[in-house]
C-alpha cells in the first residue's frame, strides 16, 4: 500500500498518569525523574499498562497502519533505555549540554557500557498483545546517547562510548526482532544538533549499531520536540550523510520547517518516513494540507518509497489535538493515494 501511516514514536500521556505541566516545564530528562509519575510505584506499572492500551487504540482508531506503544512507560524517548545500562551511574548524575546549549543533569559513565538484560522486549510483547497491525518500538541511538552523558570512563572519548553504546543497541534490536518487532526506530536527533563530531563517528557507531540486523530499521533524525526547541532551520545540518547508513528508512521532519524536500533525492535507496504534522501548531491541519506536504516530497522520492509520519514525537501535544492530527494525516495519505491509483 502507498503511504503507510506511523507515529515517530511517543503520544501523549494521559494527565492521569504523569504531571504534564511539570514534563512541559523542562528539558526532557535524561536520568530517572520518578517524581514525573502522579501513580504510586506499587501501582505504576498498571497504570502504565492501561494508558498504553488507550494509546494504542488512539493510533487504531485513527487508521494508522504501523503503531507503537507511544512510550507510555518513558519519562523521555532516551532515559529508559540508557539508564538501563552497565557502566551507567544513574544515582550520582554528571552534567552534559543539552542541544539548546544548557546544562542538564545527565547519566555519568564511569565503566564499560554494557546491555545487562533486554530492556524493551516486555514492552514489545505488550504492544503485539494489543493491537494486529504493524508493530514498531523505537530505541535511542548511540551517537545520542554518549552525547546525552558525561563520560568518564573510556578517557573521556565519546567516540569510544558511542561505540560500546552501539553494541548494546545491537544486542536490543536483534532481542526486538527475534521477539516479532516489524519494524525498529533509532532516534539520533543528536546528529542534527552535533554535525560535525556526527561526521566524525556517528555512522560508525550507527552501522556498528546494525552489524548483522536482517530487519526493517528506520533512523530519525530530527530538530528536536516543537514544545521545547522553538526555532527551525530550513534544512538539515546532517542528512545526506544518511545514505551511508545501512538502516532501510529514515524519519525527517518536513511541516514546520517547511523543508526543501530536493534534500530527499540525495537518500537513495532509503524509504523516507515523511513528517507532515506541524507540532508547534495547535491547530490541526486539514486533510487537504497533509496531501499537499506529500505532494512535496514526490518530484525527489518514488511513492512507494514514502511513509507518512509526523514530525517528530507526540508527547507534549494535548491528546485531543494529536488525535485530530493523526486522523487528518491519514486521510490526507488517502487522498494522495487515490489520485496515484
Amino acid at each position: 500500500m502507498l503511504f503507510p501511516t506511523t507515529l515517530v514514536g511517543s503520544y501523549p500521556q494521559p494527565e492521569w498518569l504523569i504531571d504534564r505541566a511539570k514534563l512541559a516545564g523542562r528539558f526532557p530528562p535524561r536520568v530517572r525523574a520518578r517524581e514525573l509519575w502522579r501513580i504510586p510505584e506499587q501501582w505504576l506499572a498498571q497504570a502504565q499498562d492501561d494508558a498504553t492500551v488507550i494509546a494504542i487504540r488512539a493510533q487504531e482508531q485513527a487508521g494508522l497502519d504501523i503503531v507503537t506503544d507511544g512510550e507510555i512507560r518513558r519519562e523521555s524517548y532516551s532515559n529508559r533505555f540508557a539508564t538501563a545500562l552497565e557502566g551507567v551511574d544513574v544515582d550520582n548524575p554528571g552534567t552534559a549540554l543539552d542541544r539548546s546549549g544548557h546544562p542538564n543533569p545527565v547519566p555519568r559513565v564511569v565503566g564499560p557500557i554494557r546491555r545487562k538484560h533486554a530492556v524493551q522486549v516486555d514492552d514489545l510483547l505488550f504492544l503485539k498483545q494489543h493491537t494486529k497491525r504493524l508493530a514498531k518500538v523505537t530505541v535511542p541511538g548511540p551517537f545520542t546517547m554518549a552525547q546525552q552523558a558525561q563520560i568518564e570512563y573510556y578517557d573521556g572519548s565519546r567516540e569510544l562510548a558511542a561505540l560500546d553504546y552501539a553494541a548494546a543497541v545491537n544486542q536490543e534490536i536483534r532481542d526486538l526482532f527475534a521477539h516479532g518487532a516489524d519494524i525498529v526506530q533509532l532516534d539520533e536527533p543528536y546528529m542534527q544538533a552535533r554535525p560535525e563530531e556526527a561526521r566524525a563517528y556517528g555512522l560508525k557507531a550507527l552501522n556498528r549499531a546494525l552489524e548483522g540486523v536482517t530487519g526493517t530499521v528506520a533512523v530519525h533524525i530530527c530538530f528536536g520536540y516543537a514544545a521545547i526547541i522553538h526555532q527551525r532551520p530550513s534544512g538539515y545540518s546532517f542528512l545526506p550523510e544518511l545514505a551511508g547508513c545501512s538502516c532501510s528508512q529514515v524519519s525527517i521532519e518536513t511541516a514546520q520547517s517547511n523543508l526543501d524536500c530536493a534534500v530527499l533525492a540525495k537518500l537513495t535507496g532509503k524509504r523516507i518516513l515523511l513528517g507532515v504534522l506541524d507540532l508547534s501548531d495547535m491547530t490541526p491541519e486539514t486533510p487537504e494540507q497533509v496531501a499537499a506536504r506529500i505532494r512535496r516530497a514526490l518530484p525527489h522520492v518514488d511513492a512507494k518509497n514514502i511513509v507518512v509520519a509526523p514530525d517528530c514525537g507526540m508527547k507534549y501535544l494535548p491528546r485531543e489535538v494529536a488525535d485530530a492530527k493523526l486522523r487528518a494525516m491519514v486521510e490526507g495519505a488517502r487522498i494522495v493515494r487515490n489520485e496515484l491509483a
